[in-house]
């Protein structure tokens, strides 16, 4: 039997000491280095991937303008598309990707959305039935949403 005074051994004393803490804490620590500048990057990603959908909604708004008008481009812009698709946004705001511009012509057409976190820019060109897609970026920021020298 023990005396109250005596110190309880080893075995008895339950806990973790100092250098098992500070083991644990540097591993979070290096486990959030790693993960918190890829959920950083998800967010502009997620701003581009919204502009080039805006992109396509556009297309298909001048696609049915040009079907009314006898597949001429001619006259297309931006109001005329949000008149086609009213989620079309037409300006910049709220945090959403905007339509930048639209012009057509009788054989083709160029049509413009930008990205509402970064200002990167993503078109769609059509002329002469030839579709293409271009992307930039303004000054020295990256394109990081998909675009791949220039195109999407």
């Amino acid at each position: 039997m023990r005396h109250k005074t005596q110190r309880p051994t080893a075995a008895d004393e339950r806990g973790f000491t100092l250098i098992e803490l500070l083991v644990v804490i540097l591993i979070i620590g290096i486990l959030a280095a790693i993960a918190i500048p890829s959920f950083l990057n998800q967010q502009s990603k997620a701003f581009d991937a919204a502009a080039k959908e805006l992109a396509h909604s556009m297309q298909i708004a001048t696609e049915t303008y040009a079907t009314d008008n006898s597949g001429n481009y001619s006259g297309l812009s931006v109001g005329i598309l949000n008149q086609y698709e009213a989620t079309i946004q037409t300006t910049s705001g709220n945090g959403n990707a905007y339509a930048l511009a639209a012009n057509g012509s009788a054989t083709g057409y160029t049509i413009t959305a930008a990205s509402a976190s970064d200002g990167d820019t993503f078109s769609i060109i059509r002329s002469s039935g030839v579709t293409t897609r271009s992307c930039s970026s303004p000054g020295s920021t990256p394109i990081s949403g998909g675009c791949v020298n220039g195109t999407w």
